[in-house]
């Protein structure tokens, strides 16, 4: 069981134990630090974006990288995560924020966080595997459908003045305003999209992202002494200097500590805590985490398969669990495992969660000293920037392969999964999609269990039975989607029949509904008084049938060990009836 201790394990920084346990050198120092600075380079945009994709301003994207980054690499089970707003939260932060406000979306990761931590408690990391891949493809489809279409208002430079709560409502409202389009802005949109699509194709270390945001940047500086205006971060976002005014873009200053509730709640108040606003808010919690926790995992797993380590799942959760209840305290939004990032990470060389640590650093870094050249990246930069992260987090290809090659009842749930959470709620989609996955799964595994006649099989029958005696064996585990159906087609086949024997060796699984079956099987033979035996019971439905044994007769009582022996006594009793 020691190579499988990883499954079950809750220990505060299992991850980082682990990494010093194995010995930690200035070598070791040195990858962390490269792959540190070099993760923590990219995360600066990307948490910017991702922040103001969730209707906040893009500083609490960067406080989010910065403490939960740390808390998570600290005390998290995956040595090579790095942590911090993904896209996936888009589509359930976003809507919280036009309802709640900042205080809310804050007051829902707390909520999330403990959530969290009670699923950590309860050892469900594991459980991540159950989670069918038809279910998490369609849920991050549609997720990616819903980011692009909320950037398509700041990528050709349209001002909506009320934005529908439904996708369909969206996309009208967007159709509607068209005629705003502006030049400069889908310009600059354009060519920061060509800039990421054509970057990679030269193979150099540098993400996309980073050059095609610097070139925008210029751009957008150029057209604007050209007199065309493009809409900025600085020109977008304002803060508060200490004097009262107010200042462009973001404040170069460290997060403050403060009560989540204390933040603006939509109409620019407090938040005001009621019984009431944690019930509105309690579904948004759950969509939360159990959106943190199937990314988080997910990344743990591809990480692992990269770098042959081990996470520990429980571990894992425990961190994000605590990272979401502390970083809302400093401002920060939710927070969970970036895939993308957190497999830079480990390509740039990382050893241990100190290079996620020193990734947190270097956000801290980039907030204090560049504050104001981050204000002159272009909001419709940002915008295909969330574009091409939307796409990749699709992972389209894998979608047009499950519906080339899978069978229906995946494409189902794909689909499925895919349409709730485009065209209703995150939550609700991957709720049916477990579910229809769950059902289609058992009809399929019914169809498997089959009863088969193998009275005259010489493989199983060695001695010629008794007239009107016949032998079946049942294929497949009998449980309540399979039994009625396989022991309603036997009783029908047995109507003229003196006894059977039901051979069971190839049943490996017995639940109630198959052992209620059985006994209305034997109910149903004692009737047209045929005779019924058993052989050769597995160990779980031998188990099974043991716990439900009673008074009153019943399979056991007729059960052989093997074959063999059912069918020497149905011979010896038929010979001895012989003879009288």
């Amino acid at each position: 069981m020691s190579h499988r201790k990883h499954l079950f394990s809750l220990r505060v920084g299992y991850a980082l134990r682990e990494a010093l346990a194995e010995g930690y050198s200035r070598n070791s120092f040195l990858k962390d630090l490269i792959a540190g600075v070099t993760v923590g380079v990219i995360a600066i945009p990307l948490a910017m974006a991702l922040a103001i994709a969730s209707g906040v301003s893009p500083q609490y994207g960067l406080y989010t990288a910065i403490i939960a980054g740390a808390v998570i690499a600290l005390t998290g089970g995956s040595r090579y995560s790095i942590s911090g707003p993904t896209a996936a939260f888009v589509v359930i932060l976003h809507p919280l924020t036009l309802e709640y406000g900042l205080a809310g979306l804050l007051l829902a990761s707390v909520m999330a966080g403990f959530i969290l931590i009670a699923m950590a408690f309860a050892r469900l990391g594991r459980f991540i595997e159950y989670i069918p891949n038809s279910v998490t493809l369609g849920f991050t489809g549609g997720i990616a459908i819903v980011i692009a279409v909320l950037q398509i208002p700041d990528f050709i430079g349209i001002v909506l003045t009320n934005t529908p709560e439904t996708f369909i409502g969206k996309l009208a409202a967007i159709g509607a305003n068209l005629d705003q389009l502006d030049t400069g802005s889908t310009f600059i949109a354009g060519f920061t999209l060509l800039i990421m699509i054509l970057w990679p194709r030269l193979r150099t270390p540098i993400p996309a992202h980073l050059p095609a945001l610097i070139l925008a940047g210029l751009l957008g500086v150029i057209l604007g002494n050209m007199g065309v205006n493009v809409d900025t971060i600085g020109s977008r976002f304002h803060y508060l200097l200490p004097n009262g005014t107010l200042a462009e873009g973001i404040p170069p200053y460290l997060p403050t500590l403060d009560w989540p509730w204390n933040r603006l709640d939509a109409a620019g108040q407090p938040l005001k805590l009621s019984f009431s606003l944690f019930s509105h808010l309690l579904p948004a919690a759950f969509a939360i985490a159990m959106l943190g926790a199937i990314e988080s995992l997910l990344c743990a797993v591809v990480l692992d398969d990269m770098s042959g380590k081990r996470h520990s799942s429980n571990s894992e959760l425990l961190a994000q669990g605590l990272a979401n209840i502390v970083t809302p305290f400093f401002g920060g939004i939710t927070a969970t495992a970036a895939i993308a990032r957190s497999a830079t990470n480990y390509k740039a060389g990382a050893t241990s969660p100190v290079a996620a640590l020193i990734h947190a650093i270097i956000v801290l870094l980039g907030l204090i000293l560049f504050a104001g050249t981050l204000a002159y990246i272009p909001m419709p930069a940002m915008a295909a920037l969330l574009i091409v992260v939307a796409w990749n987090m699709s992972e389209a290809h894998k979608s047009v392969k499950l519906v080339k090659k899978s069978p229906v009842s995946d494409i189902l749930v794909w689909l499925t999964c895919l349409s709730l959470t485009v065209f209703f709620d995150m939550v609700v989609a991957i709720t049916a999609g477990i579910l229809l996955a769950s059902i289609l799964f058992m009809k399929e595994i019914a169809t498997l269990t089959q009863v088969v006649d193998v009275s005259d099989n010489p493989d199983f029958v060695h001695n010629a039975l008794p007239p009107k005696w016949k032998v079946f064996k049942i294929n497949g585990p009998l449980f309540f989607a399979a039994a009625d159906r396989i022991l309603g087609e036997l009783s029908q086949q047995i109507q003229t029949l003196d006894g059977l024997i039901l051979h069971m060796r190839y049943n490996n699984y017995l639940d109630a509904g198959g052992l209620a079956a059985i006994e209305n099987l034997l109910i149903h033979c004692e009737r047209k008084g045929i005779q019924l035996h058993f052989s050769a019971w597995q160990f779980q439905p031998l188990k099974t049938l043991s716990k439900a044994r009673g008074d009153a007769k019943g399979p056991l009582d007729a059960s052989f060990s093997t074959l063999n022996d059912a069918i020497d006594h149905v011979l010896k009793r038929d010979n001895h009836h012989a003879i009288e």
